[in-house]
């Protein structure tokens, strides 16, 4: 059991090259594990979270409606946003600048089989990040990810949650507003869901900016803990 995690900072990555890199490395651990079990070579599975923000880009979820996104390729074009439907739960979200996207490669073996308890705990990790900010963030019932003020009319969506698992091993991730473009929601129905808000850390603080390098440290930190993790950071070549 392998509770070593490698943390690697991509920086601005476009999306499909990002994927084809979850794609490599999820591969490469379903393939021990596959080895392991004809062979009982003993090899540890290996563990990544990748932290990454994108260009603006819409992506939707293999279960998603493609009549969320409320533009077609032209205005996509003018808006220099690309589209992609994606292998992932949940239907359709937005990445872009300011946002912080964590992508967890895990061999869940190495920690705990049980895919709800994973998601609770990704939300988890995001409800405490944001607590260090003077924020009560919370779940919504029925509804993947983080949002404020629920159950009131003023309830809004911090950050969106969707994944893909297959023997064990996990991909896609998480996407937190923290100085994000709000603008850019507003050309689809998030998550499909209508008539709730979405919001970003800066706007919830009345902050210009936010430190998103301190962020990503705070939800290491959330992540050790609540996954008993051991992080190894790597140094990702330009």
């Amino acid at each position: 059991m392998n509770k070593e995690v490698i943390l690697e900072n991509l920086g601005l990555r476009d999306y499909k090259e990002t994927w084809d890199y979850q794609e490599l490395l999820f591969k490469d651990t379903v393939a021990i594990k596959i080895k392991n079990r004809r062979e009982d070579t003993g090899l540890k599975t290996p563990n990544h979270f990748l932290f990454v923000e994108h260009p603006h880009v819409y992506t939707l979820g293999k279960s998603g409606d493609m009549s969320n996104l409320l533009i077609d390729e032209v205005q996509l074009s003018k808006k220099g946003a690309t589209f992609y439907k994606i292998n992932r739960g949940g239907d359709i979200t937005y990445h872009g600048p300011g946002q912080i996207v964590g992508y967890p490669i895990l061999d869940l073996d190495n920690f705990f089989t049980d895919i709800h308890k994973y998601l609770r705990l990704l939300e988890e990790m995001v409800i405490l990040t944001l607590a260090d900010y003077g924020l009560k963030a919370e779940r919504s019932k029925g509804e993947t990810g983080v949002w404020l003020d629920v159950g009131t009319p003023f309830a809004r969506k911090i950050c969106a949650l969707g994944v893909r698992a297959s023997r064990w091993v996990t991909m896609h991730g998480f996407a937190l507003n923290v100085n994000t473009d709000l603008g850019y929601f507003d050309l689809m129905i998030p998550c499909g869901i209508k008539d709730k808000a979405v919001t970003s850390l800066n706007v919830e603080l009345g902050k210009k900016e936010v430190n998103e390098s301190e962020v990503q440290e705070r939800l290491v930190k959330h992540f050790s803990t609540l996954f008993k993790a051991s992080i190894v950071v790597k140094q990702t070549k330009d």
